[in-house]
């Protein structure tokens, strides 16, 4: 699997699965895809990475607060 090994992706361009499965558990960073929980049960099936944010809005059930996490977020749609 080393060579899926990726340190960066970049908005418009395809990977697949296995690529973003080696992204996420070498980076620290949040994944959304529009394939719910099975964007990794297909390894070879190809998503299109469409937007990259610099961090996101969580809120807290503990405290009932917002917090702004500073943490890369990227979307991908199936392709």
């Amino acid at each position: 699997m080393t060579q899926y090994r990726l340190s960066d992706v970049n908005v418009g361009e395809n990977y697949t699965a296995k690529e973003l499965d080696s992204f996420v558990s070498t980076t620290d960073i949040i994944l959304l895809s529009n394939n719910g929980s099975q964007l990794f049960t297909e390894p070879d099936r190809e998503y299109k990475v469409t937007m990259e944010l610099d961090g996101f809005f969580e809120h807290s059930s503990q405290d009932g607060e917002k917090y702004y996490r500073d943490k890369k977020a990227y979307i991908v749609e199936k392709v």
